[in-house]
């Protein structure tokens, strides 16, 4: 692990669980012979990747205070994310999900969660001074669904923008896990005009629109006045990028996608390490599309591996894989 400790913050909030993942592709969690735990939760693979291209990065959550939980946090530290901000709970379990890879490596998700320890996160267990030392702040959906977890999200929020950090919001869908579809569209929107950058898939764009249509039209109509850059990401068709003087699209890279797990994340986690040393990269395009060619890159080379925090790819390994391009 290089120096990184003069390198700008970026502090991830939410949820990290263990995800069991069949031993087999293409079957049914009915079916499956067994399952592999891979650590996982969306802004936790997000600090990780971070870490793994060089970044500083620290994460912000609640654990059960079990075997699950302290070894997620051991594979926090072992690569390389600062852990003042993680809170144990002695009453709740560490969140569980089963996830299903179906014969195109996509995913279905059944989620224990009743509650579990990451929604119990409270505001005042939070480390402030970790938060206000943030360049960027960045952080999904799943934590607006449940009480205390949601205020202590909000006040996270607040403070880091107080303190001047770049919010960076990633929706990051997860149906199963709310009520219903019209809460889920009202929270995950409830924020909405806070970020000033925004990721979201081409499926959450269809979900939060009400559009089938993928088009500038559909995706411009979740733009707002703060908003620095919003992406939409095409899966293997690539990305489209809008800011507030140019948009455009980044083509993909190829691979055999073996499992799509954590290639959002790996694609979020290197354009924040790039955006926190220099936000005005934000207004040129030309470094833009640099940065989102190589966070293309970082997606596609997770796809090519089981498990997302094992295929987050290292800067020279994704260096020599634009090489070879």
């Amino acid at each position: 692990m290089a120096s990184n400790g003069d390198k700008p913050l970026i502090v991830s909030f939410g949820e990290m669980l263990i995800d069991f993942v069949p031993t087999e592709s293409g079957v049914s969690l009915a079916e499956a012979p067994g399952f592999l735990k891979a650590p996982g939760g969306a802004p936790a693979n997000v600090a990780i990747a971070v870490s793994r291209l060089g970044g500083r990065s620290a994460f912000v959550g609640k654990l059960g205070d079990d075997e699950f939980g302290h070894m997620l946090a051991g594979i926090l530290r072992k690569n390389g994310v600062a852990d003042q901000g993680i809170n144990f709970d002695t009453g709740a379990r560490t969140a569980l999900a089963f996830v299903t890879l179906k014969a195109d490596g996509d995913r279905e998700f059944m989620f224990y969660r009743n509650p579990s320890a990451d929604m119990l996160l409270r505001p005042d267990e939070l480390n402030l001074e970790l938060i206000r030392s943030a360049k960027v702040f960045h952080y999904g959906s799943i934590s607006l669904i449940v009480e205390p977890c949601r205020s202590a999200h909000l006040k996270a929020m607040e403070v880091a923008k107080e303190a001047g950090a770049l919010l960076s919001y990633d929706p990051n869908l997860r149906e199963p896990l709310w009520p219903s579809k019209e809460e889920a569209k009202t929270q995950i929107m409830s924020i909405w005009d806070k970020a000033e950058i925004i990721k979201v898939s081409d499926v959450e764009l269809e979900f939060l629109t009400g559009s089938n249509k993928i088009d500038d039209e559909t995706a411009m109509s979740l733009w707002h006045p703060n908003l620095k850059l919003l992406l939409v990401t095409l899966g293997e068709k690539g990305c489209r990028y809008y800011a507030k003087n140019f948009r455009g699209s980044v083509d993909p890279f190829h691979g055999n996608a073996v499992d799509t797990t954590g290639a959002g994340d790996s694609f979020v986690g290197a354009l924040l390490n790039k955006i926190a040393d220099d936000h005005s990269i934000l207004e040129d395009e030309e470094r833009l599309r640099k940065v989102l060619r190589f966070a293309n890159a970082c997606g596609a080379i997770t796809t090519t591996k089981k498990g997302a925090i094992p295929a987050l790819p290292s800067d020279a390994e994704v260096l020599s894989f634009l090489e070879g391009k």
